[in-house]
């Protein structure tokens, strides 16, 4: 019995003195209560009943902030869920200086979170959310500092919405989307307008182009099989085959109407 209590002993007297840290653990050791270093990693020894040692991970640690009711700036209820990554960079005030680091950086999470998102629109929220996630970390970070903990990044993952406010948004959406598409329509008529203004000055400068694009209408309505078409003839495309029937001495009307006018004994004149 005496050796097996021997045993024990030596071994629990092991236990205490020796330590051993991973490479991402570091020991803050403290002899008699008072802090003295942070030890590791590797092998640690200790001084049985008179120092103890906290062993803290240095690794990045991943907290989920569980949802929060947010009022926005513009009095929209939502909720608001987000990721936080922080990792300890001075293992001797985290230890020292708060107690339980973890759930103190996750309450604080919580209410910077509803504090930075009630500073905002709904709008800023759905559009945003990377540049308001940036500002939560940037005011973790700054309070956490005192603590020993480096706040990385937080991702802001879900903006719940009420039904009532689905179906609004929805609605502007659709709204908009109107707007735009008569926007379009209405540029695109304007286009075509200021395009036939245009096509009409270049025509009316030119009078021959004008008789072209009547020859080819012309053209495409006989290419059709359709009724048949009374088509006016404007007097500008008969005018030069006029002048030539004056230059050649006979008279500018139809022979018919003429003969018609001196068999009733009406007399012409040149």
């Amino acid at each position: 019995m005496a050796c097996a209590v021997v045993v024990l002993f030596t071994l629990f007297i092991l236990s205490a003195t020796v330590k051993i840290l991973r490479e991402y653990e570091r020991a803050v050791v403290f002899t008699l209560g008072r802090f003295q270093e942070v030890k590791g990693p590797g092998l640690v020894l200790l001084l049985p009943f008179i120092q103890e040692m906290v062993r803290v991970d240095l690794r990045i640690q991943v907290i989920e902030i569980p949802s929060q009711d947010v009022i926005s700036h513009d009095n929209v209820s939502m909720k608001v869920d987000a990721v936080l990554y922080f990792n300890v960079v001075d293992p001797e005030r985290a230890i020292i200086k708060v107690q339980h680091f973890m759930p103190a950086t996750n309450m604080l999470a919580q209410t910077t979170l509803r504090a930075v998102l009630g500073q905002h629109e709904l709008d800023e929220m759905l559009s945003e959310r990377k540049k308001l996630s940036v500002d939560v970390q940037s005011i973790l970070d700054s309070q956490t500092e005192a603590w020993g903990i480096k706040v990385s990044n937080v991702e802001i993952r879900t903006v719940e919405l009420t039904e009532n406010m689905v179906r609004a948004i929805a609605k502007q959406a659709e709204a908009e989307r109107d707007r735009r598409a008569k926007i379009i329509h209405a540029e695109a008529e304007f286009q075509a307008s200021q395009t036939l203004v245009n096509a009409a000055r270049i025509l009316s400068s030119v009078p021959a182009a004008m008789q072209l694009r009547y020859l080819q209408t012309l053209t495409e309505i006989g290419a059709e099989q359709n009724s048949t078409i009374v088509f006016p003839m404007p007097i500008d495309i008969m005018k030069p085959f006029l002048e030539i029937l004056d230059k050649a001495g006979k008279p500018a009307t139809a022979n018919g109407v003429l003969h018609g006018a001196a068999a009733n004994g009406f007399p012409l004149t040149t």
